[in-house]
């Protein structure tokens, strides 16, 4: 270790951790899993990627121990996406710069956190509507490498309809430019004698040759984040391919990406939320596509156990609403009352609607609530935007607020993030609750109601002896539920070590044959985060179950 760490020196400029309490650090993401690395780097540019791509090379040559690099930035994905035994390649202490924010585009490196990113582009009144729910703490990288989306999921679609162009270092230790390329252009790149067209030789062929399959084996829903994308390369109608749209999602396991130019939208200026109040569970689906008929821009709910939780926790709350502590406190009064004379709703659902003017989002989200009118549910449509701020903070901070105040049990994302179609809701749910209340645990359900992308999450003791047994048997059961339905058992959070070994429930293997030949063509040494999208251990993923939270 250290030779190799003193080899390392020569050439990179960046610093160079191996002690235990950063190997501990980065141990961690917002997983159930803990990895611990052999080094942490801190590359300063892309000639130290480049540096830390070579030296690698060279050393993985010479045999012994088999170095690899798994990128990392905000370190809040739920799947052990970053987690290595190897070295972890830190973006987000030197690859922050926000580079050009220009008419309908912005270009920025990937270690930017999104919120900073965000506050550059509505500088000009435009927005990346593709944010998750934890849109303060991560990064611009995380987002590309897991294909992210969120509230506004749902009329935007995700990050990749955005992505215009990636750089990354690939795995000759140069850096490459992918972006949409016409046919004549492919072919010109399939001509050079380097990595580069190798990769577009590979990929083209393999693409072409498996066209037909590769199409049905696209998930049948408006959001997926499992497997690598290979079905929306190649777009015959345009004459257009396009290597970012399998790069997207593909969990930093192609190579080290260094700059993201985004396709940005001007957001609407009015808003109005619907927020309604169910009391029945089995009546979600139907008030969910009542909803739909009016075509909100975001849909999203939180059960009551979240709720509850907010509740119990108002100055955590009204610290995240960042205003008059008196005044926030008050704006909670509703809730409470609501509570005591009325009991938790089961299921707290957020419709925004949103307009150019006020009068028509708010008309849109009268008409909503009028549409739901027959389901005898308690609802209100907010009097200005402001007045809807403190659900959105219940909704967004749900999993930290979890992951953070509740004791003795540990937040255990596993089945966080299947998706269905929604018109297949009003039979999915039932069959998802059956299975659930086999289980004598607690579990909280937020999400994207709007688009059927649920996250579930079991609150567990880890220190139990049957809970590592109830994860795998939940996600079998859960996720072959989820393959029957055609659906995805990741709509948001990607594979990583936890359902990577779970991807035989969507794809069959010939598919995850071409997966495994697309990681061939970039990365056939497996220097790039290995295990996660391909060849995933599932006796590994529970060996690296942490038992405290």
């Amino acid at each position: 270790m250290p030779s190799f760490i003193e080899e390392l020196k020569n050439t990179f400029t960046g610093e160079i951790l191996f002690d235990e309490e950063t190997r501990k650090k980065y141990s961690r993401d917002a997983s159930l899993l803990t990895v611990k690395p052999s080094i942490v780097v801190f590359p300063k540019d892309v000639d130290d990627l480049k540096a830390l791509v070579g030296a690698v090379n060279k050393k993985n040559s010479e045999g012994g121990t088999q170095y690899s690099l798994s990128a990392r930035s905000g370190g809040t994905d739920m799947t052990g996406g970053p987690l290595t035994e190897s070295i972890v390649v830190d973006l987000n202490k030197y690859f922050t710069h926000i580079k050009e924010v220009g008419d309908g585009y912005a270009i920025t490196e990937p270690g930017a956190f999104y919120r900073d990113f965000e506050a550059k582009t509505l500088e000009r009144g435009l927005l990346l509507p593709s944010f998750p729910a934890s849109k303060q703490i991560c990064t611009i990288g995380g987002m590309v490498a897991n294909n992210s989306g969120g509230e506004k999921t749902l009329i935007y679609g995700k990050t990749e309809n955005f992505v215009e162009h990636i750089k990354m270092v690939l795995r000759d230790g140069k850096e490459y430019m992918f972006k949409p390329l016409s046919l004549a252009e492919l072919e010109e790149k399939k001509k050079l004698d380097t990595i580069e067209g190798d990769i577009y030789r590979k990929m083209h062929g393999l693409i072409e040759k498996n066209y037909d399959a590769l199409k049905d084996a696209q998930p049948h829903v408006s959001k997926n984040s499992a497997g690598y994308y290979l079905w929306n390369v190649l777009d015959k109608e345009k004459g257009i391919f396009d290597l970012t749209k399998m790069i997207v999602g593909s969990q930093g396991t192609l190579g080290i990406m260094t700059e993201v130019k985004f396709r940005l939208i001007k957001p609407k200026t009015h808003t109005r939320l619907l927020i309604a109040y169910l009391k029945d569970m089995r009546e979600v689906a139907h008030v969910a596509l009542a909803v739909l008929k009016h075509k909100p821009e975001s849909f999203e709910s939180f059960d009551d156990h979240t709720f509850t939780i907010s509740m119990r926790l108002l100055p955590s709350m009204i610290k995240k609403l960042k205003g008059n502590f008196i005044t926030l406190a008050f704006s909670f009064l509703p809730d409470l009352w609501m509570m005591i004379t009325g009991g938790i709703p089961k299921l707290v659902l957020l419709a925004e609607f949103t307009s150019d003017t006020d009068e028509e989002a708010y008309a849109q989200a009268l008409a909503a609530q009028k549409e739901i009118a027959p389901f005898h549910m308690k609802s209100k449509v907010t009097k200005s935007a402001k007045g809807g701020e403190r659900y959105w903070v219940m909704r967004r901070e749900s999993f930290n607020l979890l992951r953070q105040h509740v004791h003795g049990k540990r937040t255990a994302p596993c089945i966080d993030d299947i998706i269905v179609r929604p018109d297949q809701m009003p039979e999915f749910l039932p069959k998802v609750y059956e299975i659930l209340n086999q289980y004598d645990i607690i579990y909280t359900i937020a999400g994207h109601v709007g688009d059927g992308n649920f996250h579930i999450i079991p609150l567990m003791d880890f220190h139990k002896e049957r809970a590592k047994e109830i994860v795998a048997e939940l996600s079998e059961k859960i996720f072959a539920l989820v393959g029957e339905f055609k659906g995805s058992i990741t709509a948001e959070h990607n594979d990583g070590l936890i359902r990577t070994p779970y991807l035989h429930f969507m794809f069959n293997e010939d598919i995850r044959g071409l997966f495994v030949e697309a990681k061939n063509a970039f990365d056939p040494d497996r220097i790039f985060n290995p295990g996660k999208k391909v060849e995933g251990s599932l006796q590994y993923t529970f060996d690296h179950i942490l038992l405290e939270q």
